[in-house]
């Protein structure tokens, strides 16, 4: 059973634009060491929740708490601040650029001083090295420009990232929308070395199995609202499934779609 403050806590939080409903009544909470997964089709909310959390939006209704401190977060720096770090599914890296680079990307150590001051080129490569090896990743060469990489492996650099600037929260969108089943092996892999390593992660998808073989707590999402809300032991991946494909609808939709028995000869 899990103790303690939680790291981050949605009760009841809803958000507008003007009369469209984007978000309603929606609770989550996410502790150290945990995963907490939202499920939802294109449309549940999923962005919008994302939004609130990583400080881009402030929600209108309900309560946000941050380590038990209820907050409405300025901006994605605030939140960097309070230790949400937020991983998006385009990941905002610099293609050409070295890996090493896009690790520092906007945080950049510097040496020397006055007119000598300069990038400090040997601790980012060394740096960027030693974190992404503790994280289980051996990549061939930093030096690479990251765009050469495939699409986990940037997804497990921003990870690893995300870890070694002290993240006490993790969100990660969709990290394996657009990859294949090895590569999104890999990244599920890395989002639980993300968990071991204390830190509490809220993964976004529209995968039921994917979110089953990591997660611990499920969050379902459909049209805004949030409808239902499991821990791991309470529910199968059979349910869960069915619960995000839609439950009865779905069963009207296979009634609606079978075909009539075709008459037999002679009638």
């Amino acid at each position: 059973m899990t103790t303690g403050t939680a790291l981050v806590e949605l009760d009841d939080v809803s958000k507008y634009y003007g009369n469209i409903r984007a978000l309603e009544g929606v609770s989550l909470v996410v502790h150290a060491g945990e995963i907490t997964c939202v499920l939802g089709d294109n449309g549940a909310g999923k962005s919008t929740l994302i939004k609130i959390i990583a400080g881009l939006h402030r929600h209108d209704a309900g309560t946000f708490s941050i380590e038990g401190e209820e907050t409405r977060l300025a901006s994605p720096r605030e939140a960097l601040d309070r230790g949400i770090a937020t991983v998006y599914q385009d990941l905002a890296v610099v293609p050409l650029m070295p890996v090493w680079r896009n690790f520092f990307l906007g945080s950049e150590p510097v040496k020397g001083k006055g007119p000598f001051k300069r990038l400090d080129v040997q601790t980012m490569r060394e740096t960027t090295r030693t974190a992404l090896l503790r994280m289980g990743i051996d990549l061939r060469d930093v030096d690479q420009p990251i765009g050469t990489l495939s699409g986990g492996e940037r997804q497990c650099v921003a990870i690893a990232r995300a870890v070694h600037f002290g993240a006490k929260v993790l969100v990660l969108d969709e990290p394996t929308a657009a990859l294949g089943v090895k590569q999104s092996g890999v990244v599920l892999k890395y989002v639980a070395a993300a968990r071991d390593a204390g830190l509490g992660v809220v993964l976004i998808t529209h995968n039921p199995h994917h979110a089953y073989l990591v997660g611990d707590r499920f969050v379902l999402l459909k049209r805004g609202s949030m409808t239902a809300s499991h821990a791991k032991d309470a529910v199968s991946l059979d349910e869960l499934t069915r619960q995000m494909a839609g439950g009865s609808e779905l069963d009207d939709l296979r009634h609606e779609l079978e075909r009539a028995t075709p008459p037999t000869a002679g009638e």
